[in-house]
């Protein structure tokens, strides 16, 4: 290693604020497209912002580097954060919605039209009109984080965000109508 690269080795290890936003700046194409080759959509994004946030926030990474090629040791480090991103994947269990009520069942269905009365004022009278989309897609149809940020085009960290707001709203909303 000459001089300069074992000064830049030394300030990655330390976490030098310019050479960490410099690898950003440089590196995050590369880590994306590594990405890519295993996950797409909001779940790529995802995994690169964690490849960042991990240089960023852990040291001992950091210090994995030891000099040579920084985009190969990079790419394995993208590489092996969408291998393990797609194990917990994997190992998630989808919930399990109780059973719809049976038809022969009166007070079933009357629960279900007062639940969907409900439903349908709450929508209209505290939910933004630029969350129905994601109320719809979360609350309704009960789509995982990964599908519904795909379908509506958003980023799964604002999608997680607004989807707290939402819970925020319809417990409140719950609560008034309780009282």
């Amino acid at each position: 290693m000459h001089t300069g690269e074992t000064r830049w080795v030394a300030d990655f290890h330390a976490g030098g604020r310019d050479v960490l936003e410099k690898c950003y700046r440089d590196h995050y194409r590369g880590v994306v497209l590594t990405i890519a080759r295993f996950l797409s959509g909001a779940d790529a994004e995802t995994v690169a912002h964690e490849v960042f946030y991990r240089l960023l926030s852990n040291p001992k990474l950091r210090e994995n580097f030891q000099g040579g090629n920084f985009d190969a040791w990079l790419s394995q480090v993208a590489s092996n954060s969408a291998r393990d991103y797609l194990r917990r994947y994997r190992r998630e269990k989808p919930e399990l919605s109780d059973s719809a009520p049976s038809e022969s069942d009166p007070h079933g269905a009357a629960e279900e039209v007062d639940a969907k009365m409900t439903i349908e004022r709450f929508k209209r009278e505290c939910l933004p009109a630029e969350m129905t989309g994601l109320f719809d897609a979360r609350f309704l149809r009960q789509l995982t984080q990964r599908q519904a940020a795909e379908e509506l085009g958003m980023p799964r960290s604002t999608l997680v965000y607004q989807e707290e707001r939402i819970r925020t709203l319809l417990r409140s909303f719950v609560l008034q109508e309780s009282s």
